[in-house]
């Protein structure tokens, strides 16, 4: 088990698998918010969803319409179960917040692999990785 501790954001536990993005998000216009699916083109995830996920990406990018993205995908159930980025995005946070998702930043997700089990307890700053795929 390996622990990474980062700052809490929005406060929240959960538990569950890790997708990893090696580049940013985009909520608007990067994920298809009917599906949860990310269909940024070129993106490494690109086709993945991000429904039930821990959520690790360095940080957001674009419209600030992206919060009410995030939040919508949690009305639908499509949201992720945590977001852990490198550095949290203004867009991001105001999303997890409205949306009660989960959130911790200042975590270096390069150490994190993706389809590991992991524990987060955001309001401790802190993401377990329980066990490596």
């Amino acid at each position: 088990m390996k622990t990474l501790k980062g700052r809490s954001i929005v406060p929240g536990k959960c538990r569950g698998k890790t997708l990893v993005a090696k580049k940013p998000i985009s909520f608007l216009g990067g994920i298809n918010p009917d599906t949860g699916k990310i269909i940024e083109k070129n993106h490494d995830l690109e086709g993945e969803s991000i429904k039930g996920k821990i959520l690790c990406f360095p940080s957001g990018h674009g419209s600030t319409v992206g919060s009410y993205v995030l939040y919508s995908l949690a009305k639908k159930g499509l949201a992720p179960k945590a977001i852990v980025n490198q550095t949290a995005d203004p867009v991001v946070v105001v999303g997890a917040i409205i949306a009660e998702i989960p959130m911790i930043d200042k975590v270096d997700t390069q150490l994190i692999s993706n389809d590991t089990q992991a524990k987060v307890d955001a309001g401790a700053g802190i993401i377990m990785l329980l066990e490596e795929s």
